[in-house]
Protein backbone atom coordinates (compact mmCIF):
# COMPACT_ATOMS: atom_id res chain seq x y z
CA UNK A 1 0.00 0.00 0.00
CA UNK A 2 2.90 2.42 0.81
CA UNK A 3 4.60 1.76 -2.82
CA UNK A 4 1.24 2.39 -4.56
CA UNK A 5 0.88 5.40 -2.56
CA UNK A 6 4.40 6.56 -3.00
CA UNK A 7 3.94 6.05 -7.05
CA UNK A 8 0.58 7.72 -7.09
CA UNK A 9 2.97 11.25 -5.42
CA UNK A 10 5.83 10.51 -7.63
CA UNK A 11 3.55 10.51 -10.86
CA UNK A 12 1.34 13.32 -9.62
CA UNK A 13 4.86 15.31 -9.45
CA UNK A 14 6.45 14.14 -12.54
CA UNK A 15 2.79 15.70 -14.12
CA UNK A 16 2.83 19.14 -12.53
CA UNK A 17 6.41 19.14 -13.17
CA UNK A 18 5.49 18.41 -16.90
CA UNK A 19 2.76 20.81 -16.52
CA UNK A 20 4.80 24.15 -15.62
CA UNK A 21 7.11 23.05 -18.17
CA UNK A 22 4.58 22.97 -21.10
CA UNK A 23 2.95 26.54 -19.63
CA UNK A 24 5.22 28.69 -21.24
CA UNK A 25 3.53 27.36 -24.96
CA UNK A 26 0.24 28.34 -23.52
CA UNK A 27 -0.41 31.76 -24.68
CA UNK A 28 -3.85 32.09 -23.27
CA UNK A 29 -6.51 29.89 -21.70
CA UNK A 30 -8.72 29.97 -24.86
CA UNK A 31 -6.68 28.73 -27.41
CA UNK A 32 -8.22 25.14 -27.19
CA UNK A 33 -10.07 23.48 -30.45
CA UNK A 34 -13.44 25.36 -29.14
CA UNK A 35 -12.03 28.57 -28.04
CA UNK A 36 -13.88 28.83 -25.23
CA UNK A 37 -12.66 29.12 -21.28
CA UNK A 38 -12.44 25.19 -19.79
CA UNK A 39 -13.27 25.00 -16.37
CA UNK A 40 -13.16 21.29 -15.02
CA UNK A 41 -15.64 19.78 -13.48
CA UNK A 42 -14.16 16.35 -11.26
CA UNK A 43 -17.41 14.70 -10.01
CA UNK A 44 -18.53 11.05 -9.18
CA UNK A 45 -20.79 9.50 -12.07
CA UNK A 46 -20.38 5.76 -11.05
CA UNK A 47 -19.50 4.17 -7.67
CA UNK A 48 -21.39 4.08 -4.47
CA UNK A 49 -21.05 7.91 -4.03
CA UNK A 50 -23.02 8.81 -7.75
CA UNK A 51 -26.38 8.92 -5.79
CA UNK A 52 -24.52 12.50 -4.68
CA UNK A 53 -22.22 12.89 -7.33
CA UNK A 54 -24.91 12.65 -10.48
CA UNK A 55 -26.95 15.25 -8.34
CA UNK A 56 -23.75 17.88 -8.40
CA UNK A 57 -22.90 17.12 -12.35
CA UNK A 58 -26.67 18.22 -12.89
CA UNK A 59 -26.07 21.78 -11.14
CA UNK A 60 -23.32 22.30 -13.04
CA UNK A 61 -24.50 21.53 -16.61
CA UNK A 62 -27.74 23.94 -15.69
CA UNK A 63 -25.03 26.30 -14.43
CA UNK A 64 -22.71 26.60 -17.73
CA UNK A 65 -26.18 27.04 -19.96
CA UNK A 66 -27.41 29.22 -17.56
CA UNK A 67 -24.25 31.83 -17.93
CA UNK A 68 -23.88 31.11 -21.59
CA UNK A 69 -26.71 32.54 -22.15
CA UNK A 70 -25.71 34.93 -19.82
CA UNK A 71 -22.42 36.24 -21.90
CA UNK A 72 -20.30 33.28 -20.35
CA UNK A 73 -16.95 35.46 -19.41
CA UNK A 74 -17.58 39.28 -21.07
CA UNK A 75 -18.87 37.44 -24.45
CA UNK A 76 -16.44 34.21 -24.08
CA UNK A 77 -17.91 31.06 -23.28
CA UNK A 78 -16.97 28.76 -20.75
CA UNK A 79 -16.66 25.08 -21.77
CA UNK A 80 -17.40 22.94 -18.73
CA UNK A 81 -15.17 19.75 -19.29
CA UNK A 82 -16.57 16.80 -17.08
CA UNK A 83 -14.38 13.84 -15.46
CA UNK A 84 -15.73 10.92 -13.46
CA UNK A 85 -14.19 10.50 -9.93
CA UNK A 86 -15.15 6.89 -9.45
CA UNK A 87 -15.76 6.36 -5.73
CA UNK A 88 -11.81 6.54 -5.13
CA UNK A 89 -8.76 8.07 -4.56
CA UNK A 90 -7.40 6.93 -7.64
CA UNK A 91 -9.81 7.57 -10.18
CA UNK A 92 -10.41 10.89 -8.23
CA UNK A 93 -5.96 12.34 -8.39
CA UNK A 94 -5.99 10.45 -12.33
CA UNK A 95 -9.17 13.22 -12.84
CA UNK A 96 -7.47 16.07 -11.93
CA UNK A 97 -4.54 15.10 -13.56
CA UNK A 98 -5.91 14.71 -16.74
CA UNK A 99 -8.01 17.92 -16.36
CA UNK A 100 -5.02 19.83 -15.29
CA UNK A 101 -2.39 18.76 -17.88
CA UNK A 102 -4.48 17.32 -20.82
CA UNK A 103 -7.24 19.50 -20.58
CA UNK A 104 -5.93 22.97 -19.51
CA UNK A 105 -8.40 23.89 -17.55
CA UNK A 106 -8.41 27.32 -15.58
CA UNK A 107 -9.76 25.60 -12.14
CA UNK A 108 -11.71 22.59 -10.68
CA UNK A 109 -15.36 21.97 -9.52
CA UNK A 110 -14.88 18.48 -7.19
CA UNK A 111 -14.41 16.00 -6.04
CA UNK A 112 -16.76 14.48 -4.79
CA UNK A 113 -16.52 13.24 -1.42
CA UNK A 114 -14.13 14.88 1.26
CA UNK A 115 -11.78 11.31 1.20
CA UNK A 116 -11.28 12.02 -2.76
CA UNK A 117 -10.04 15.69 -1.69
CA UNK A 118 -7.54 14.98 1.25
CA UNK A 119 -5.56 12.66 -1.89
CA UNK A 120 -6.46 14.89 -4.93
CA UNK A 121 -6.60 18.46 -3.88
CA UNK A 122 -2.66 18.30 -2.98
CA UNK A 123 -2.17 17.52 -6.93
CA UNK A 124 -4.38 21.08 -8.04
CA UNK A 125 -2.44 22.54 -5.25
CA UNK A 126 1.21 21.63 -6.40
CA UNK A 127 0.00 22.47 -10.37
CA UNK A 128 -1.13 26.04 -8.86
CA UNK A 129 -5.06 25.46 -9.71
CA UNK A 130 -7.80 26.59 -7.86
CA UNK A 131 -10.15 24.35 -6.46
CA UNK A 132 -14.29 24.77 -5.31
CA UNK A 133 -15.21 21.88 -3.42
CA UNK A 134 -19.21 21.83 -3.82
CA UNK A 135 -19.88 18.78 -1.36
CA UNK A 136 -16.21 18.60 0.97
CA UNK A 137 -17.62 19.50 4.23
CA UNK A 138 -14.94 17.47 6.65
CA UNK A 139 -12.44 19.67 8.74
CA UNK A 140 -9.42 20.45 7.73
CA UNK A 141 -10.33 20.91 3.51
CA UNK A 142 -9.23 24.04 3.12
CA UNK A 143 -6.36 23.47 4.61
CA UNK A 144 -5.34 21.47 2.40
CA UNK A 145 -3.74 24.36 0.72
CA UNK A 146 -3.98 27.90 -0.88
CA UNK A 147 -5.62 26.81 -4.24
CA UNK A 148 -8.37 25.07 -2.42
CA UNK A 149 -11.39 26.49 -1.47
CA UNK A 150 -15.34 25.25 -0.82
CA UNK A 151 -18.82 26.69 -1.14
CA UNK A 152 -19.65 23.37 0.34
CA UNK A 153 -20.67 24.58 4.36
CA UNK A 154 -18.38 22.47 7.09
CA UNK A 155 -20.58 19.94 9.00
CA UNK A 156 -19.65 22.08 12.43
CA UNK A 157 -21.99 24.44 11.16
CA UNK A 158 -24.64 22.42 9.66
CA UNK A 159 -24.82 19.20 11.67
CA UNK A 160 -26.00 20.68 15.37
CA UNK A 161 -29.13 22.34 13.57
CA UNK A 162 -30.72 18.91 13.11
CA UNK A 163 -29.93 17.41 17.10
CA UNK A 164 -32.03 20.91 18.10
CA UNK A 165 -34.41 20.44 15.70
CA UNK A 166 -35.45 16.98 16.74
CA UNK A 167 -35.14 18.01 20.57
CA UNK A 168 -37.72 20.65 19.14
CA UNK A 169 -39.95 17.63 17.88
CA UNK A 170 -39.37 15.32 20.64
CA UNK A 171 -38.32 17.17 23.83
CA UNK A 172 -38.51 13.98 25.65
CA UNK A 173 -35.12 12.63 23.93
CA UNK A 174 -32.23 11.14 26.16
CA UNK A 175 -30.90 7.82 24.77
CA UNK A 176 -29.03 8.38 21.43
CA UNK A 177 -27.12 6.03 19.09
CA UNK A 178 -24.95 7.05 16.74
CA UNK A 179 -23.91 4.89 13.54
CA UNK A 180 -21.25 6.07 10.98
CA UNK A 181 -19.23 4.61 8.34
CA UNK A 182 -15.86 4.37 9.36
CA UNK A 183 -14.09 4.09 5.81
CA UNK A 184 -14.68 7.58 4.73
CA UNK A 185 -13.36 10.99 5.72
CA UNK A 186 -16.30 12.81 5.54
CA UNK A 187 -18.10 10.58 7.94
CA UNK A 188 -16.18 10.35 10.35
CA UNK A 189 -15.39 13.63 10.39
CA UNK A 190 -19.20 14.23 10.86
CA UNK A 191 -19.93 12.07 13.19
CA UNK A 192 -17.60 13.90 16.07
CA UNK A 193 -19.58 17.00 15.38
CA UNK A 194 -22.59 15.09 15.77
CA UNK A 195 -21.56 13.76 18.73
CA UNK A 196 -20.29 16.80 20.68
CA UNK A 197 -23.84 18.21 19.79
CA UNK A 198 -25.23 15.42 21.80
CA UNK A 199 -23.45 15.60 24.36
CA UNK A 200 -23.91 19.41 24.19
CA UNK A 201 -27.56 19.16 24.75
CA UNK A 202 -27.09 17.14 27.59
CA UNK A 203 -28.14 14.09 25.79
CA UNK A 204 -27.02 10.64 27.06
CA UNK A 205 -24.90 8.51 24.07
CA UNK A 206 -25.50 5.03 24.82
CA UNK A 207 -23.62 3.57 21.73
CA UNK A 208 -21.35 3.89 18.86
CA UNK A 209 -21.79 2.09 15.69
CA UNK A 210 -19.03 1.53 12.97
CA UNK A 211 -19.82 0.50 8.98
CA UNK A 212 -18.70 0.54 5.86
CA UNK A 213 -19.45 2.66 2.53
CA UNK A 214 -20.28 -1.32 0.89
CA UNK A 215 -22.02 -2.45 3.61
CA UNK A 216 -25.86 -3.56 2.90
CA UNK A 217 -26.58 -5.86 5.80
CA UNK A 218 -26.75 -3.94 9.26
CA UNK A 219 -29.40 -6.55 10.80
CA UNK A 220 -27.33 -7.09 13.59
CA UNK A 221 -26.63 -3.89 14.70
CA UNK A 222 -29.50 -2.59 14.48
CA UNK A 223 -31.46 -5.23 16.61
CA UNK A 224 -28.91 -4.65 19.08
CA UNK A 225 -29.10 -0.82 18.86
CA UNK A 226 -32.79 -0.94 19.16
CA UNK A 227 -32.96 -3.54 22.34
CA UNK A 228 -31.22 -0.48 24.12
CA UNK A 229 -34.40 1.65 23.95
CA UNK A 230 -33.70 4.35 22.24
CA UNK A 231 -34.91 7.62 21.46
CA UNK A 232 -32.87 8.98 18.73
CA UNK A 233 -30.45 7.56 16.13
CA UNK A 234 -28.23 9.61 14.19
CA UNK A 235 -26.62 8.56 10.98
CA UNK A 236 -23.26 9.89 8.88
CA UNK A 237 -22.97 7.76 5.70
CA UNK A 238 -24.02 7.78 2.44
CA UNK A 239 -27.31 7.66 0.68
CA UNK A 240 -26.63 3.85 -0.65
CA UNK A 241 -25.66 2.44 2.77
CA UNK A 242 -27.53 5.06 5.11
CA UNK A 243 -30.43 4.25 2.91
CA UNK A 244 -30.03 0.87 3.73
CA UNK A 245 -29.61 1.07 7.13
CA UNK A 246 -33.01 3.73 7.57
CA UNK A 247 -34.85 0.88 6.08
CA UNK A 248 -33.49 -1.96 8.34
CA UNK A 249 -34.26 0.24 11.57
CA UNK A 250 -37.82 0.72 10.46
CA UNK A 251 -38.56 -2.69 9.65
CA UNK A 252 -37.30 -4.51 12.80
CA UNK A 253 -39.61 -1.89 14.63
CA UNK A 254 -37.18 1.07 15.70
CA UNK A 255 -40.18 3.96 15.73
CA UNK A 256 -38.88 6.85 16.86
CA UNK A 257 -36.88 9.93 15.46
CA UNK A 258 -33.85 9.29 12.66
CA UNK A 259 -31.38 11.93 11.70
CA UNK A 260 -29.01 11.85 8.86
CA UNK A 261 -25.98 13.49 8.08
CA UNK A 262 -25.28 15.31 4.92
CA UNK A 263 -24.28 12.15 3.05
CA UNK A 264 -27.85 11.43 3.12
CA UNK A 265 -29.22 15.02 2.00
CA UNK A 266 -30.50 13.62 -1.42
CA UNK A 267 -33.25 12.32 -3.26
CA UNK A 268 -31.56 9.37 -4.32
CA UNK A 269 -31.95 8.22 -1.39
CA UNK A 270 -35.90 7.76 -1.72
CA UNK A 271 -35.69 4.80 -3.80
CA UNK A 272 -33.18 3.05 -1.45
CA UNK A 273 -35.52 3.31 1.83
CA UNK A 274 -39.20 4.23 0.13
CA UNK A 275 -41.99 4.74 2.47
CA UNK A 276 -39.34 4.17 5.44
CA UNK A 277 -37.71 7.21 4.60
CA UNK A 278 -40.55 9.35 5.84
CA UNK A 279 -39.22 11.62 8.99
CA UNK A 280 -35.81 11.53 8.80
CA UNK A 281 -34.38 14.89 9.52
CA UNK A 282 -31.50 16.32 7.23
CA UNK A 283 -29.70 19.43 7.85
CA UNK A 284 -28.94 21.53 5.03
CA UNK A 285 -27.04 24.24 3.63
CA UNK A 286 -29.37 25.41 0.88
CA UNK A 287 -33.45 25.73 0.49
CA UNK A 288 -35.35 25.75 -2.68
CA UNK A 289 -37.61 28.14 -1.68
CA UNK A 290 -34.83 31.16 -0.61
CA UNK A 291 -35.93 33.83 -2.32
CA UNK A 292 -33.41 36.04 -4.49
CA UNK A 293 -33.13 36.38 -7.94
CA UNK A 294 -30.52 33.84 -9.28
CA UNK A 295 -32.22 31.09 -7.03
CA UNK A 296 -35.42 31.67 -8.73
CA UNK A 297 -33.30 31.14 -12.00
CA UNK A 298 -31.82 28.09 -10.64
CA UNK A 299 -35.55 26.73 -9.35
CA UNK A 300 -37.16 27.50 -12.81
CA UNK A 301 -34.57 25.71 -14.71
CA UNK A 302 -34.14 22.68 -12.62
CA UNK A 303 -37.76 22.33 -12.16
CA UNK A 304 -38.25 22.90 -16.12
CA UNK A 305 -35.43 19.88 -16.62
CA UNK A 306 -36.58 17.51 -14.01
CA UNK A 307 -40.20 18.18 -12.77
CA UNK A 308 -38.71 18.78 -8.96
CA UNK A 309 -36.79 21.23 -6.41
CA UNK A 310 -33.58 21.27 -6.77
CA UNK A 311 -31.59 19.50 -4.07
CA UNK A 312 -28.97 21.02 -1.96
CA UNK A 313 -25.85 19.21 -4.11
CA UNK A 314 -27.15 20.63 -7.41
CA UNK A 315 -27.44 24.30 -5.32
CA UNK A 316 -23.49 23.74 -4.38
CA UNK A 317 -22.48 22.75 -7.58
CA UNK A 318 -23.97 25.65 -9.46
CA UNK A 319 -22.31 27.81 -6.78
CA UNK A 320 -19.01 26.42 -7.35
CA UNK A 321 -19.63 27.34 -11.46
CA UNK A 322 -20.56 30.53 -10.54
CA UNK A 323 -17.64 31.30 -8.33
CA UNK A 324 -15.22 31.05 -11.39
CA UNK A 325 -17.50 32.60 -13.61
CA UNK A 326 -18.11 35.80 -11.54
CA UNK A 327 -14.15 35.86 -10.98
CA UNK A 328 -13.00 35.61 -14.28
CA UNK A 329 -15.46 38.38 -15.43
CA UNK A 330 -13.58 40.21 -12.93
CA UNK A 331 -10.49 39.38 -14.09
CA UNK A 332 -11.43 39.75 -17.55
CA UNK A 333 -12.95 43.15 -16.83
CA UNK A 334 -9.18 44.27 -15.81
CA UNK A 335 -7.10 42.39 -18.12
CA UNK A 336 -8.37 40.13 -21.07
CA UNK A 337 -7.77 36.76 -20.11
CA UNK A 338 -6.28 36.05 -23.78
CA UNK A 339 -3.73 38.16 -22.70
CA UNK A 340 -2.58 35.90 -19.46
CA UNK A 341 -0.46 32.95 -19.50
CA UNK A 342 -2.36 30.04 -18.23
CA UNK A 343 -0.50 30.22 -15.02
CA UNK A 344 -0.61 33.21 -14.29
CA UNK A 345 -4.15 33.26 -14.86
CA UNK A 346 -4.63 30.21 -12.57
CA UNK A 347 -2.78 32.43 -9.72
CA UNK A 348 -4.58 35.53 -10.61
CA UNK A 349 -8.34 33.46 -10.01
CA UNK A 350 -7.45 32.22 -7.98
CA UNK A 351 -7.06 35.05 -5.74
CA UNK A 352 -9.62 36.82 -7.37
CA UNK A 353 -12.07 34.23 -6.31
CA UNK A 354 -11.21 34.48 -2.38
CA UNK A 355 -11.65 38.24 -3.01
CA UNK A 356 -15.30 38.29 -3.89
CA UNK A 357 -18.71 38.53 -2.72
CA UNK A 358 -21.83 36.71 -4.58
CA UNK A 359 -25.12 36.28 -4.24
CA UNK A 360 -25.68 32.78 -4.90
CA UNK A 361 -28.67 30.10 -4.70
CA UNK A 362 -27.41 29.05 -1.32
CA UNK A 363 -27.66 33.46 -0.55
CA UNK A 364 -24.65 35.82 0.11
CA UNK A 365 -21.47 33.95 0.35
CA UNK A 366 -17.81 34.90 0.59
CA UNK A 367 -14.42 33.51 1.67
CA UNK A 368 -11.75 33.43 4.56
CA UNK A 369 -8.04 34.08 3.16
CA UNK A 370 -8.08 30.44 3.42
CA UNK A 371 -11.03 29.68 1.69
CA UNK A 372 -13.45 28.93 3.91
CA UNK A 373 -16.98 29.52 2.53
CA UNK A 374 -18.68 32.28 4.77
CA UNK A 375 -22.44 31.80 4.38
CA UNK A 376 -25.11 32.86 6.71
CA UNK A 377 -28.33 30.48 5.80
CA UNK A 378 -29.04 26.89 7.61
CA UNK A 379 -31.87 25.16 7.37
CA UNK A 380 -33.17 21.66 8.60
CA UNK A 381 -35.82 19.54 6.86
CA UNK A 382 -37.84 16.61 7.07
CA UNK A 383 -38.24 14.05 4.45
CA UNK A 384 -42.27 13.63 3.35
CA UNK A 385 -42.72 10.08 1.13
CA UNK A 386 -45.65 9.45 -0.83
CA UNK A 387 -47.66 6.69 0.54
CA UNK A 388 -46.53 4.44 -2.20
CA UNK A 389 -43.18 5.26 -1.75
CA UNK A 390 -41.77 6.64 -5.35
CA UNK A 391 -41.65 10.08 -4.85
CA UNK A 392 -40.42 11.75 -1.53
CA UNK A 393 -39.41 15.46 -1.04
CA UNK A 394 -37.81 17.47 2.02
CA UNK A 395 -40.21 19.84 3.66
CA UNK A 396 -38.35 22.63 5.56
CA UNK A 397 -38.84 23.11 9.26
CA UNK A 398 -39.69 26.83 10.55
Amino acid sequence: MLRRQALYILLSLICAVLFIACDRNIPSPTSNATGNIPIGIALAQTSNIALLGQESVAGAKIAGEYFNAKGGINGVPIALIFQDVGGDETSAINAFQTLIVKDAVVGIVGPSSSQQAFSADPVAERAKVPVIGASNTAKGIPQIGNYIARVSAPIAEVAPSAIAAALKLDPNIQRVAVFYAQNDAFTTSETEIFQQAIKSQGLQLVTVQKFQTTDTDFQTQATSAIDLKLDLIVISGLAADGGNLVRQLRELGYGRIIVGGNGLNTSNLFAVCKTLCDGVLIAQAYSPDYENEINLAFRQLYRDRYQKAPPQFSAQAFTAVQVFVEALRSLDRRQKLGQFLLADLRTALNEQLLKGTYNTPLGEIAFTPEGEVLQKNFYVAQIKMDADGNNGRFVFLK
